[in-house]
């Protein structure tokens, strides 16, 4: 743990400043343990059902890579509300620097996630900045800081328009601009396609994509913003090559699986760190920044 928290408790228009405090769910606090819950496995999308105890291993070993960055972790507490889901909580809450905007997820078992991530973040002296409400669904494994003042969110099956104009109107007063960029239909409205499973941005000018899924517009947008593009290994695609956490000062955290996508980005200058990833992450479609809700970054 740090011994102390800048003056800030929370900010969140940055997806690439050095991360220092990030918020977790477990396999344990997220119900992989209890039968109730993993035997919905197949209805919530996950490749076969899941192996508790090397889930919450590869949960730990992720765990001590964002201690050894310097970040202190904190985790959710545990409620019988619970899905498997869970352990991706980076989709249920949006930190601000004004505020956490709470999330309504386009899937349904995730709904009541969003609560709970403002009723723990309330206890971290982080202020609610608003809530999205019906007909409104936003996750924000579709939203991307473009920089401080812009915000990208992908319009696909998890997020609609009225939760990216109830977003707009919720930013709006605080200076800064939200942009649409369409999804494609990918593998149908059943799969887990977020827009940061096509892009993750690695410093303020260079971003790792999934290039043949982006929307022309989009890779239009990302390059008359001065966006390099480092692309993935398509054979890793299905292994979530694309999914990587920006710890900041050039460090990336990446699933060890995906040998040619890193390599790649160590090519191109990057220091990047691994943790194995094949039961928590590519079972259930969610890489290193789907498990992590950064708080904190600086």
């Amino acid at each position: 743990m740090l011994e102390a928290i800048t003056k800030a408790h929370f900010n969140g228009h940055s997806m690439v400043s050095t991360l220092k405090r990030v918020m977790v769910c477990s396999p344990h606090t997220g119900g992989w343990n209890q039968p109730d819950r993993a035997t919905r496995w197949q209805e919530l999308g996950f490749h076969h059902a899941p192996d508790f105890a090397k889930a919450q291993s590869q949960h730990e070993a992720i765990c001590h890579e964002l201690h050894e960055a310097g970040a202190e972790v904190v985790e959710m507490l545990p409620a019988p509300d619970l899905s498997l889901d869970a352990v991706y909580a980076h989709d249920a809450s949006l930190p601000t620097d004004h505020g956490l905007i709470v999330m309504r997820p386009g899937k349904p078992n995730r709904v009541t996630e969003g609560p709970h991530h403002r009723s723990f973040c309330k206890t971290l002296d982080i202020p609610t900045l608003g809530t999205i409400t019906p007909p409104g669904t936003t996750e924000a494994g579709d939203i991307v800081w473009l920089d401080t003042k812009t915000l990208l969110i992908g319009h696909g099956y998890r997020t609609n328009a009225a939760g990216i104009q109830q977003i707009r109107a919720l930013v709006a007063a605080k200076g800064v601009e939200v942009l649409s960029a369409p999804l494609p239909y990918g593998p149908g409205p059943s799969a887990c396609l977020h827009l940061m499973s096509l892009i993750s941005l690695l410093d303020d000018h260079t971003a790792l994509v999934d290039l043949p899924w982006l929307a022309v517009e989009t890779v239009e947008l990302l390059q008359s913003r001065g966006f390099q593009f480092i692309e993935i290994d398509p054979s890793e695609r299905d292994t979530l090559a694309c999914n990587v956490l920006a710890l900041g000062s050039n460090r990336l955290l990446a699933i060890e699986d995906n040998r040619n996508t890193n390599a790649r980005l160590r090519q191109a200058g990057f220091d990047v760190r691994t943790f194995p990833g094949s039961e928590l992450c590519i079972n259930g479609s969610g890489g290193p920044t789907c498990l992590t809700r950064p708080l904190l970054r600086q």
